[in-house]
């Protein structure tokens, strides 16, 4: 789910006083949902839900930053001044200044300057949106939407590419979790044969001089533990888990959730095996299951 992108370009279109070069960036890192979090400087609000669609028709998991910044570009033109703006500061300063002592202008108070007065938000006709009519905010927010869809669709493509680099990663968590339940299960095999000598054993010396138990009585014994100590279902869904994980894979499509759900489920069937192992062996392989199991979830963390 790591990933980001860039798409840059300008904005001259009728309606809009002063050109405009706009940047998008998308960057995006793990999370178990869909966070999205847009920027965008002020002015510019009526495409942030825009953007927001646009983010969640391409991405399903993970935390995302969207971000737009815009410098006004004069190369072509010079900014437009507005003058009922600019005048009426003039007058509310005149106004303001008159009302004060003498005393007080120019020392407690500075006079206002006209530098100051131009550098007021809006006296330029540049970037900002208050003077554009709806047809030239329309196609305004157009342009800046067609760049944040680049943004996203680059994001797209950085985010498969670091798929395709985890997927044999991930591909090999899925083998060595197979390859120990191969292994358990020849273990497991054996068992029966080892409960049943370890119950003679038993039997012989806790009775001592106690007729020995009979070889019916022996047997039902040994079927009892080895039910109990049965762990071929557990390694049998272990493997169908470790199939459907390889098909969710194989699909290309995102499938983050659905591998989250299935570690869960690795997790309780190793757990069970552990519990019911009467073996060394066999435990040695669970907790070499455990391993793998987590290695697993770890990774899945990074696919959407």
């Amino acid at each position: 789910m790591t990933g980001y992108a860039r798409a840059e370009g300008r904005c001259a279109i009728p309606g809009v006083p002063v050109p405009f070069n706009w940047v998008w960036e998308a960057k995006s890192v793990n999370g178990k949902g869909l966070d999205i979090r847009v920027r965008v400087p002020t002015g510019f609000d009526s495409i942030e839900l825009a953007v927001r669609q646009a983010a969640g028709a391409v991405l399903s998991r993970g935390s995302l930053t969207v971000g737009l910044q815009v410098t006004s570009d004069t190369s072509g033109a010079l900014p437009k001044l507005n003058e009922p703006l600019l005048d009426a500061a003039i007058a509310l300063a005149m106004k303001k200044a008159a009302a004060l002592p003498s005393r007080a202008l120019g020392t407690i108070i500075a006079p206002a300057r006209l530098d100051g007065l131009l550098a007021l938000r809006g006296v330029f006709d540049s970037t900002d949106t208050a003077s554009l009519d709806a047809g030239a905010l329309a196609a305004r927010d157009k342009v800046l939407l067609a760049g944040a869809a680049a943004a996203f669709d680059r994001l797209t493509v950085s985010r498969r590419d670091e798929g395709a680099r985890l997927a044999p990663v991930v591909g090999g968590h899925l083998d060595e979790i197979d390859r120990l339940c191969v292994e358990a299960r020849n273990v497991a095999a054996l068992q029966p044969a080892a409960l049943q000598a370890r119950v003679s054993q038993a039997a012989a010396e806790l009775m001592g001089a106690v007729p020995a138990l009979s070889p019916e009585r022996l047997a039902q014994e040994v079927a009892l533990l080895a039910l109990k100590a049965d762990v071929r279902e557990e390694l049998d869904r272990l493997t169908a888990h470790v199939a459907q994980a390889r098909e969710l894979l194989a699909k290309g499509e995102p499938c983050g959730r659905k591998l989250e759900f299935l570690s869960q489920e690795f997790n309780r069937e190793v757990n069970t095996l552990c519990s019911k192992s009467t073996d060394l062996a066999l435990t040695r392989l669970g907790l070499g299951l455990k391993a793998a199991v987590d290695q697993f979830r770890e990774q899945i963390q990074n696919i959407e």
